[in-house]
Formats: structure tokens, sequence, C-alpha cells
């Protein structure tokens, strides 16, 4: 397959379901990262850190996405994805998943009237950040852009080893004398994952942080125009970027990094660490099932109760000894998941020392990223073990209710993804090593 599938769809994925991507900011330049803004520093809702009183702010904090009730309803709707979907479904991860530490979920999050997830978002603040930069910072992201597209393809290739793993123990596909999944060869892989996620957003933060901190006066005063948490303040401004000049995939990385750049540099360190609650074990097909229906329908939206509703629906319709094995994930992961806030936070800082014109220590967010990929991995294979023990006894009146509520007669996955392009059901490849061997 070309390296030109890859991303095919992304940029429509990132203009027409936009939640993923990254995005704007306004006010607040590189500096300490742990300092609230002063007063009068900044403007818009994004010039300080959550909890500031917005109301479309407050709803969206970190406190929120790690909260026991959004946890278990985005756990349920992952189990209800897992339990009703294919194979193939399960490979389906929005871009803007990859690298996620420059604050550009928290500010799609925080827009008024959920104006973050309207298909022109990205596209707006990233036309603004591109008549900013000068022909030369454009040529250094275009640069950057050619050398990373090779690993984020190896990034989603190396994930389909772990979904077929997880696959396998829904449907008992063990290997011979087996009795199921290990934990630790599990977090094993997961952390050889996430330290290529960390190399390639240390790369991108070391080649964005050089061009922020080198910014004009004429620059910053631009930026400064355009707030934070208040897309209505961007100029809609027609697109002039010759797009024909680069590959599509090499577009698509260029709009990825200049809308990141814009929330990073006018953000804060508190919207580099939040993340959406389905950001951790990404591998049971429930981004499929919500952002399938919209995919490459112009003004769709995605609706932000779907993932509460469906959950809590799924729960619903299991017996109580099946919704004690996914109920009891959340003392399960409590531990994982706060230890997952103090890993992002301290490769969030790390990374923000580009921005201040400093270096960030390589090694150190690798080693950061490794644990975030063991915490992230013993996340996966909870969830993974305990919706196999669900499918196990779910009968078939429960099968026909739980289709019912994936609701996705229309859209069947016949194939697998590469983030969201479609592609062939890959090779697995041998994925007897992430299990137990046996006794």
């Amino acid at each position: 397959m070309k390296m030109q599938r890859l991303l095919t769809c992304a940029l429509a994925w990132l203009t027409v379901a936009g939640c993923y991507a990254q995005g704007p900011g306004g006010g607040r330049g590189p500096g300490d990262p742990n300092r609230p803004p002063r007063q009068g520093e900044g403007q818009g809702q994004g010039a300080r850190p959550p909890g500031g009183g917005n109301r479309q702010q407050d709803q969206y904090s970190l406190e929120q996405a790690i909260s026991d009730n959004a946890q278990l309803h985005t756990i349920a709707f992952d189990g209800l994805a897992f339990l009703t979907g294919e194979i193939g479904a399960n490979t389906f991860l929005p871009p803007g998943k990859v690298c996620d530490y420059f604050g550009f979920q928290y500010l799609r999050d925080i827009e008024p009237r959920g104006g973050g997830h309207n298909t022109s978002f990205l596209t707006r603040i990233a036309v603004n950040m591109l008549r900013t930069l000068t022909p030369a910072q454009t040529a250094e992201l275009i640069a950057l852009a050619k050398e990373q597209v090779p690993g984020f393809r190896e990034f989603a290739v190396q994930r389909f080893a772990l979904i077929k793993a997880f696959h396998r123990q829904l449907t008992a596909d063990l290997p011979t004398g087996s009795t199921g999944l290990s934990k630790a060869a599990v977090q094993r892989y997961s952390a050889d994952l996430w330290a290529l996620d960390g190399r390639l957003a240390y790369r991108r933060a070391e080649v964005m942080g050089r061009i922020c901190s080198a910014f004009t006066v004429e620059q910053k005063a631009s930026l400064a125009k355009l707030k934070f948490g208040d897309s209505s303040t961007w100029p809609d401004l027609p697109e002039t970027f010759d797009k024909r000049s680069v590959s599509h995939e090499v577009m698509v990385a260029l709009m990825t990094y200049v809308s990141e750049m814009y929330s990073w540099y006018a953000g804060h360190v508190e919207a580099d660490v939040y993340f959406c609650p389905e950001r951790h074990a990404t591998y049971f097909g429930s981004f499929y099932m919500k952002d399938r229906p919209v995919m490459g329908k112009h003004g769709a939206a995605i609706s932000t109760s779907v993932t509460g509703d469906s959950g809590a629906e799924f729960l619903s319709a299991l017996l109580p000894e099946q919704r004690q094995h996914v109920t009891s994930l959340i003392e399960l992961q409590r531990a994982d998941l706060n230890e997952v806030v103090t890993t992002r936070r301290a490769i969030s800082v790390e990374l923000r020392k580009f921005l201040a014109g400093g270096t960030a220590e390589a090694k150190l967010v690798e080693q950061l990223s490794r644990r975030y990929g063991e915490l992230d991995g013993a996340m996966s294979y909870n969830l993974a073990m305990a919706f196999a023990a669900v499918n196990r006894t779910l009968t078939a009146e429960q099968r026909a209710t739980l289709v019912k509520l994936r609701n996705l007669a229309d859209y069947p996955c016949a194939g697998a993804y590469l983030y969201s392009t479609p592609i062939a059901l890959p090779d697995w490849g041998n994925t007897d090593a992430l299990f137990a061997a046996a006794q």
C-alpha cells in the first residue's frame, strides 16, 4: 500500500469530525508553563487554566474526564462497540489521538456552543496560522511532515497486534494451552508503541517551539487578535497555500502542525495535559461506532451525548453479574488513570521548554512515554478481559439488543483502517507472544 493512502481521508476527518485534532488559542505566549496568567494577561477563555468560571470551559476539565461517571460511560461505550463490531472497526483511530500534548483537544472542547466540532474549525485556524508564518517557517513544518509521515504510519500499524490479541481474547481464540492474555506482555508491547508516540511528539515540539520562540513582534500581535476559546474572532480567510506543492499526507500533517502550534502557543500546560475520557484504551471500536456515520458529510457534527447515552443503555442491557465486570473497572484502573495524569503533566511541562526557547530532554520524554504506555496497556488489558467475560455469558436476546443499540446497520466494516483511511484487513501477524504461556 502506498504511503499516500495512509492519510487519504485524514484531512477530511480532521475537518469533518474534527474533535480529535489540534487547535486555536490566543493571548498567552511561552513562559513558565505552570504559572497562571496574571491579571489582564491573555484573552479569551483559553488564556487561563480550567475552572476559571466559563460554563463551557468548566464542563470540559481534566477532573471531569477522569471522573467515575465519565469513565464508566466511556468504558461501557467501548464495551458496546467491542461486543457488536467487526475487528476492522477496532482499527479506526482519529489522527489527532497521536502526540496530543499541544492543547488542541482542550481548545475544541471549550469552544462555546460546541463550535470546536464544526467542520470548519481546524481549517479556519490553520489558514490564519499559515498567513502568519513566514515562508521559511512554513518550509520548516513541511520538512518536518515529510520526516514524520512514516512514523505516523508505523504507529498505526503497530496497534494492529494489540487489536488482534484483544479480539482473540473476546472470541476465546487462545494459543494452545494458554489461559488468556498476559498483562505483562501487553504492557511491554504498549510501552514500545507509546515510546514511538513520545519520539514523534518530542520532534514536533522541537520544531514548533523553535518557530514560536522566534516569532516577531508583528507575528505576536497578529496572533493576539485570535482569541483562545472564541473562534468568532478568527477571520474567515481564503486558503492560499498551494496544496499541489506537497503530497496529500504532508498537507494533512502541515494542517495538524499549524493548528497545534496555535493552541500550544496561546494556551497553557493545563490545556496540554487535558484529554477527553476516550483518550485511552482505543482498541475496541468505539471511535468507529461514534464517528463513522458523519464521515464525509459536510456540516455534520458528532453528538456530545452519544457516548454517555449509549454507555448507559449498554449497562442496562446487562445482568447484574455481567454489569459487575464493567463497573468494577473504575476502581481497578483508578491508580493507573491518576498516574496517567501525572505522567502527561510531566511530558507536557518538559515539551513546553521548547516553547520558551529552551531544550527538553529526549530521554526523559521517551522514559515517561514508555511508562504512559505501560499504564495504557494495563487499562486496555483490564477492559479486554472484562469485555470477554461479559461476552461469554450474553444471551441471544441480549446480543440482539446490543446490535440494535449499535445502530450501524448501514455502516458495516468490511476492511480495516489506518487512522480514518480505509484499507484491506491487514496481516495481523503472530500475536501468541501477547498471551500467557501454558503452565
